[in-house]
């Protein structure tokens, strides 16, 4: 399972992501938008050791190796404007290389350096009101002929709706809103990872 920081400063959020990892979460992508390198580095440096393999940073990239962080995220902008060439440099260094994606066009044509991709909103988003698609996801991936990437399905995720999203043919989930806009954050993220 998948979970996104927060894009703003959340109470007691180190504290929280230690205990999410310690409860089974998989990777955290940091994703920190409005965040200087040197407060990035502040973030990723009150995260344990032991846990920072498993994050995948959003935004300088060029902290990866400093911190023992072997996997990258190119939103969308980022990875149009990053050569092919620029992305197997990384591939060739190890990283573990994600984007994110908005229509199914482009994650069929998805370079295969890209072990996954994020996909949606595929519910109405938590995070952003107003935030929804409309497409028909399950039409979508039934067409599906990109195979050699994971498509994460992005936006709206909860307990409630995770075997939807599966059904569908998202490979996995990722958690943001529910995670983050809820007092009951840990409770909410082992609802969701028992029903994996």
């Amino acid at each position: 399972m998948i979970l996104i920081t927060s894009p703003i400063q959340i109470a007691n959020e180190i504290h929280t992501i230690h205990t999410l990892f310690e409860n089974g979460l998989e990777l955290l992508h940091i994703r920190k938008p409005d965040y200087s390198e040197t407060e990035m580095k502040t973030f990723v440096s009150k995260i344990k050791t032991t846990f920072r393999h498993r994050l995948v940073l959003h935004s300088h990239h060029q902290l990866a190796q400093e911190f023992g962080i072997n996997r990258i995220h190119f939103a969308e902008k980022n990875r149009v404007a990053t050569s092919e060439e620029h992305l197997k440099k990384w591939k060739e260094k190890k990283f573990s290389l994600s984007t994110s994606i908005h229509q199914m066009s482009d994650f069929e044509e998805l370079s295969s350096v890209f072990d996954y991709a994020f996909f949606g909103p595929v519910f109405e988003s938590i995070s952003k009101p107003n935030y929804v698609s409309n497409l028909d996801f399950k039409k979508e991936l039934e067409q599906r002929k990109n195979n050699k990437t994971a498509l994460i399905a992005l936006g709206g995720i909860t307990s409630e709706n995770i075997k939807t999203a599966l059904a569908f043919g998202f490979d996995d989930v990722a958690l943001l809103g529910s995670i983050w806009n809820n007092n009951h954050s840990i409770e909410n993220f082992k609802l969701c990872h028992d029903l994996l």
